[in-house]
């Protein structure tokens, strides 16, 4: 598998989740592989991936990721992602786990290629693309060739944490709460009503006990940012998805909040 084809795969996947890509984007001292910017209420958001086109046997190891951290500083970029087509040592996995570094091995490449290659077959199936070829090599390595268009976003960094050791468990962390309310809560309107409506019984309840306006007003904006942002870290678990979906909800919360007071 050559590693030109493993970064137009990985970014096409950044794309389908409403990145603008640069590959082989070029730094004063680095070359990176991928440089990706998504745009947000709050500005653009900058992420920087490292494709590591790996034998099985050849782990990507910490000094990989401290290497990335460097460029990151320099591009000030909000994430860092390393994909590899092998896997990562635990010395690697235990970092990223605490400096909030993304990992992709073999096997969620194999996951993505695979969703990439569903998509692919329901639009051939209406007469529009090819699907996608997922196979493997003689060393078990993936290859996959994906289409012009997917058909749909495929998020990079959300989903189901797979375990990063060859040959592990997965160590996905459910939530405590039945599969409907998970649904429920998941859903960007859902979150909306739901934080207007627990704030404002917060607001309600702050005003029985305290008549002062200003006070009113600033616990209905620290209970809409907390319950926006909270929610969403709960089901997310992934930094950036939590503040661009919690920045979503908690600016319409507040945009919602003040048509109503011109309105009543």
């Amino acid at each position: 598998m050559e590693k030109n084809r493993l970064v137009n795969f990985v970014a096409k996947v950044m794309e389908e989740s409403g990145f603008k890509v640069y590959k082989n984007f070029q730094t004063s001292r680095h070359i990176i592989d991928i440089y990706g910017v998504l745009p947000s209420i709050l500005g653009d958001i900058g992420v920087v991936v490292a494709v590591k086109n790996y034998d099985e046997r050849w782990e990507v190891g910490l000094d990989i990721l401290k290497e990335m951290e460097m460029v990151a500083k320099t591009l000030k970029a909000s994430k860092i992602v390393v994909v590899s087509s092998s896997y990562f040592t635990d010395n690697a996995i235990n970092y990223a786990g605490r400096r909030n570094i993304k990992l992709v091995d073999k096997d969620e490449l194999v996951t993505l290629a695979k969703k990439f290659s569903n998509r692919s077959y329901d639009e051939d199936m209406m007469g529009e693309e090819e699907p996608v070829e997922v196979t493997t090599d003689n060393n078990g390595d993936v290859d996959y060739a994906p289409s012009k268009n997917s058909g749909g976003s495929l998020s990079f960094f959300s989903g189901t944490r797979k375990s990063l050791k060859k040959g592990g468990k997965s160590r996905t962390s459910s939530t405590p709460i039945g599969p409907v309310l998970t649904r429920i809560l998941s859903n960007t309107i859902s979150l909306i009503i739901i934080v207007l409506l627990i704030s404002s019984l917060i607001t309600y309840l702050v005003s029985i006990s305290n008549e002062n306006t200003a006070l009113i007003g600033i616990s209905k904006i620290l209970s809409s940012a907390i319950l926006a942002y909270g929610l969403v870290l709960y089901f997310e678990r992934d930094l950036m998805a939590t503040l661009v979906k919690g920045t979503t909800v908690f600016f319409v919360s507040l945009i919602i909040y003040v048509i109503l007071i011109l309105v009543l």
